[in-house]
C-alpha cells in the first residue's frame, strides 16, 4: 500500500478541526506518521511492507497500535493513553471510533515538550552525568523485569538480526553489492567468534523481551525522570534480544553523536549494578550491529525521500563506517590510577576510560563502588567507619583484582581506580596484565597535602566516603616504593588526562587503539 492510500486519513489527522481547532504539527519516520495537536500526539503506522514489519492493511496497523500501547505502558504509562480506530463514514470521510469500515488506527499519547527528548537535550548539551546515571539505572530496572525468552540460542538470535540487516540493505541503492557482501561477512566472522558466549548468556536468561529501539530519540525527560518509550512492537523477534544488545543502541547513539564519555559512563553505571561482567566484551560487537541497523534504515529513508536523499545517504554511510570500525579488534589493556584521597582519581578515571580499548571504552573497576556493592547499598550511600577496616579493604581490593582479571581475560580493557597505598595491591594489579601479556600503565597522582584537604572539604556527592581524618591516616602510612609513573595532579584534570594518553600512545605507537585514541581525544 502506498502513501496515497492513506491520503484521506492523513488529511483528517492534519486538520485542526479534528482536534477542536488546535494547530497540527506533523512528523514522519520510516514506519510512522506523527500528528501533534494541543496536548495530544497521534501516531499512525505507515502502510508499508518491509522485511521486518508489515503494516500493509488496516487490521495489521490496528493490531500493531494495540500492541504498542501495551508494551510501552511498561516504561511510560503516563505517555500512552489509548488506541483510536479510524473508520470510513457512509459519505466516505474518516472519523474516530465509529461503526463504519476500519481504514486505519492511531495510538493517542500525551504530548510532551520535544526539547525534553534526549536527542534534543544532547544537541543542547543538557545530558549530564547525573542524568545518564539515572538513565542507566532505569534501563537496568526495565531489563530486570523484562520476561526471559528461551527461543533458539543466543548466537542464533543474533544471526537473525544479521539476516534482517542484510535484507534491509537490499531495499536501497546507497551501497553496492560488493560493499554489502564484505560488510556482512565481517559480521558473520565476528558472530562465529562470540557464538559460545552468546549461547551461554541465552541459557543464563540474558535474552529477554526488551525495548528493541533504545536510542536517544526514544528516551525523554518526564517529570524530572528519564522515560523509555516507543519500543519495538511490530516484530517480537527483533525485540527478543540480549539485554546488553538492547543497551548497545543507546551506547552507539551517544558514540555516534560525539559523546564517548557519556557512552562509557552509561555502560559502566549499568554494569556496576547488573552483575553482568561476562557480556562487557560483547559491547563493541553489539554496538556495531546497532550502527548497521541505523545504516540500512537510513538508507531506506534515503531511497524514499525526494528532498533529503543526499543528506540521508551521507548519514547512512557514516553509520556504515562506524559499524566497520566497531568490528575492528582492539588489544585489551589495563590502566591503574592510584593516589591519596582527593588526588582526583575518579575524575581522571571516568574521563580517561572512553579513550582506552574498544568503544565504548574501558570497564572501570573502582574500590569505592565495589565496597558499597559488597555492603548492599547504593554508591552514593555513606558507609560507617567499620566498613573501612583493614580486613574489609583486603576483600575489596581482592574483588577489584578478580574483576580486572576476568575482564582482561575476556579481551576487555580496564581502568582501575583505587588509592593503591599498599605495594602488594599495586603489584597484584600489574601482574594481572603481565600474566596475560597485555599492556599495563600504572599512574600515581601526586598532590600536595593542603590541596588534598581542600578538595575533600569541597567534595559533594559521588561514591567516596573519604574525610580529612581518613586522608590524615593515609599521609602517615608508609606507601613503599612507587614504581608507577608519577604525575602532578594539582593541574587541571584535562592536562593530566592528556599526559596519560600520551604515555599510552608511546607504549603502542602503531596500534589501532592509539590512532583511534588520537581521534577521540
Amino acid at each position: 500500500m502506498s502513501r496515497g492510500e492513506q491520503t484521506d486519513v492523513i488529511a483528517f489527522l492534519s486538520d485542526p478541526a479534528t482536534h477542536r481547532g488546535a494547530a497540527v504539527e506533523t512528523m514522519e519516520t520510516h514506519i510512522s506518521y506523527i500528528f501533534l495537536a494541543g496536548d495530544r500526539a497521534y501516531k499512525m503506522k505507515r502502510a508499508v511492507r518491509l522485511p521486518y514489519a508489515d503494516f500493509s492493511t488496516p487490521g495489521l496497523r490496528l493490531a500493531a497500535c494495540q500492541k504498542e500501547l501495551g508494551l510501552n505502558s511498561r516504561t511510560a504509562p503516563e505517555l500512552y493513553l489509548r488506541v483510536r480506530r479510524i473508520i470510513c463514514k457512509a459519505d466516505g470521510t474518516p472519523e474516530f471510533d465509529g461503526d463504519g469500515e476500519l481504514v486505519d488506527a492511531v495510538v493517542e499519547m500525551k504530548r510532551f515538550d520535544q526539547s525534553f527528548l534526549f536527542d534534543r537535550m544532547a544537541q543542547a548539551g543538557k545530558l549530564t552525568p547525573t542524568l545518564m546515571t539515572e538513565t542507566a539505572r532505569a534501563i537496568l530496572r526495565f531489563h530486570q523485569g523484562a520476561p526471559v525468552v528461551h527461543s533458539g540460542g543466543g548466537a542464533a538470535n543474533v544471526e537473525g538480526v544479521l539476516d534482517v540487516n542484510r535484507a534491509g540493505f537490499a531495499t536501497s541503492h546507497v551501497f553496492n553489492e560488493a560493499e554489502i557482501d564484505a560488510f556482512d561477512a565481517s559480521f558473520r566472522a565476528t558472530l562465529t567468534r562470540h557464538a559460545s558466549l552468546l549461547d551461554r548468556r541465552e541459557a543464563a536468561g540474558k535474552v529477554r523481551r526488551c525495548h528493541g529501539d533504545l536510542h536517544l530519540r526514544n528516551i525523554c525527560l518526564l517529570d524530572g525522570e528519564p522515560r523509555l518509550f516507543d519500543c519495538i512492537e511490530f516484530n517480537d523477534k527483533i525485540a527478543t534480544i540480549d539485554i546488553l544488545y538492547d543497551l548497545a543502541f543507546l551506547l552507539m547513539d551517544l558514540w555516534h553523536r560525539g559523546f564517548p564519555e557519556l557512552a562509557n559512563l552509561v555502560a559502566n553505571r549499568y554494569l556496576d549494578e547488573a552483575d553482568d561482567e561476562d557480556g562487557f566484551a560483547l559491547l563493541p560487537f553489539f554496538m556495531a550491529i546497532r550502527a548497521a541497523v541505523r545504516s540500512h534504515v537510513t538508507a531506506t529513508q534515503a531511497e524514499e525521500s525526494h528532498e533529503g536523499s543526499g543528506r540521508l545517504a551521507k548519514e547512512a554511510k557514516a553509520y556504515f563506517e562506524l559499524a566497520s570500525k566497531l568490528l575492528a579488534e582492539y588489544p585489551a589493556e589495563l590502566v591503574a590510577i592510584g593516589g591519596l584521597s582527593g588526588s582526583g582519581k575518579t575524575t581522571i578515571a571516568e574521563a580517561l576510560a572512553a579513550h582506552v580499548g574498544a568503544p565504548p571504552g574501558a570497564r572501570i573497576v573502582e574500590t569505592d563502588r565495589i565496597r558499597k556493592a559488597m555492603h548492599g547499598v547504593a554508591a552514593e550511600t555513606r558507609l560507617p567507619e567499620e566498613a573501612y577496616r583493614s580486613e574489609v579493604s583486603e576483600r575489596v581490593y581482592g574483588e577489584m583484582a578478580r574483576r580486572a582479571e576476568f575482564i582482561l581475560s575476556s579481551s576487555g580493557s580496564v581502568v582501575a581506580d583505587a588509592v593503591f597505598d599498599r605495594e602488594g595491591d599495586r603489584a597484584r594489579m600489574e601482574q594481572a596484565a603481565k600474566d596475560r601479556a597485555l599492556p599495563f600503565l600504572g599512574i600515581w597522582l601526586d598532590v600536595a597535602p593542603d590541596l588534598l584537604r581542600q578538595r575533600i572539604g569541597e567534595r559533594k556527592g559521588g561514591p567516596s566516603d573519604a574525610t580529612v581524618d581518613i586522608l590524615s591516616r593515609q599521609l602517615q602510612r608508609d606507601l613503599g616504593t612507587i614504581a608507577w609513573r608519577r604525575l602532578d595532579a594539582a593541574r587541571k584534570p584535562a592536562e593530566t588526562i592528556k599526559a596519560i594518553l600520551e604515555l599510552l600512545a608511546e607504549a603502542q605507537p602503531d596500534s589501532l587503539v592509539s590512532r583511534d585514541r588520537a581521534q577521540r581525544a
